[in-house]
């Protein structure tokens, strides 16, 4: 599931080495935190959150397919 969020998010930015996707298991839940670059937060966000939102989705069908639940967080830049 992490490398399905990395793989999306660095075809989204402008500069894929500043991806970094934190995994975080709690029993059955997997919570995934993304950070990438401060200008291509837009790029990942999109409009009306409709990117995040998607990405949001495909994580929660792979991990229903593993019989877990999922969540994902953006992370604001420092």
């Amino acid at each position: 599931m992490k490398e399905l969020i990395e793989y999306i998010a660095r075809s989204l930015v402008e500069d894929p080495t500043q991806v970094v996707v934190e995994q975080e298991r709690l029993g059955g839940k997997v919570r995934l935190e993304l950070s990438v670059a401060k200008e291509d937060m837009g790029r990942v966000i999109g409009k009306s959150g409709r990117v995040a939102n998607a990405m949001r989705i495909l994580l929660r069908v792979a991990a229903a397919r593993e019989g877990k639940q999922a969540n994902l967080d953006v992370l604001e830049p420092r």
